[in-house]
């Protein structure tokens, strides 16, 4: 191993060591004790000696240089939060930050919510890396696409226990999954009536199905979906078959989970197959 690996790489040959020394048992992964054995192994004399909880106001976590005198880094969440697949995925990150960024990086980083959701800059493209690097090692493909095939269309319920498995939230565990299946599929999170962010699966990309939420004026939730119809709906979740017209101009499965503690909504679009936009327009054209 050399630290200039790219994110998926250092995560993958992580992952075939902790196969080798746990086979089954590796799952979930122990981000706090792998960090650290990782780190020493790698770079005995620039090792994670610290992972803990800490007083982060306005951050998820920190990767710190430890004190002038001392050798090392220390890894910290906040801990103001309550959720384990939060915090694991957030030591993902800082791990990732560890292995990829120190170097360029000496003084270290604090990374809140709105770093990790924003790719722009330089500095965000970094946090991106570091979130590549935690769903790779946290939420290893083989293992994810043996949980939910690539052609299943799987509810918020099983996502949410592959979350379970992996100790991660149930959004990084959707945002895995989008990552690999062949479904037409679109994670849209909202609050107070307005998309926040949306991701598609490539599948859903390809033929059109995205949702652009940064440097536009507000988008709003179909006043016909479940996002936006709480009171109809019994508990904290629900589920829908949408006629068109509702999301998009096809017809979509919707589940819908209402989350008060983070107070936003999360839908799950589920849409039939169709050919590529590209595709679709060449096979008119021969009509």
């Amino acid at each position: 191993m050399t630290e200039t690996l790219s994110p998926t790489r250092w995560a993958n040959d992580i992952s075939i060591i902790l196969r080798t020394v746990l086979g089954a048992e590796r799952i979930p992964v122990n981000i706090q004790v792998v960090a650290k054995e990782i780190s020493q192994i790698k770079f005995p004399d620039d090792p994670i000696t610290v992972v803990r909880g800490d007083v982060l106001p306005g951050f998820e976590g920190s990767l710190s240089p430890a004190p002038p005198g001392k050798v090392g880094w220390g890894i910290f969440y906040n801990n103001g939060f309550t959720s384990k697949g939060r915090i694991n995925f957030t030591l993902g990150h800082e791990f990732g930050h560890y292995l990829l960024h120190r170097k360029a990086y000496p003084k270290g980083f604090q990374c809140s919510n709105e770093d990790m959701a924003s790719w722009e800059s330089e500095y965000a493209q970094i946090e991106q890396q570091a979130n590549v690097f935690a769903a790779n090692l946290l939420m290893p493909l083989d293992d994810f696409r043996e949980q939910i095939g690539v052609r299943l269309r799987p509810s918020l319920d099983d996502l949410g226990s592959c979350g379970d498995r992996y100790q991660v939230s149930l959004i990084a565990a959707i945002l895995r999954w989008l990552q690999y299946t062949e479904r037409r599929s679109v994670l849209v999170v909202s609050r107070d009536g307005f998309i926040l962010w949306a991701r598609s699966s490539s599948a859903a990309m390809k033929t059109g199905l995205l949702y652009r939420t940064r440097n536009r004026p507000p988008v709003e939730i179909p006043p016909l979906s479940l996002a936006a119809q709480k009171n109809s709906v019994i508990g904290h979740a629900g589920e829908a078959e949408h006629d068109s017209g509702v999301w998009r101009n096809e017809p979509c499965k919707e589940f819908v989970l209402y989350s008060d503690q983070y107070d936003f909504t999360i839908s799950l679009l589920h849409f039939d197959d169709a050919l590529p936009y590209w595709e679709a327009r060449a096979k008119a054209d021969l009509l």
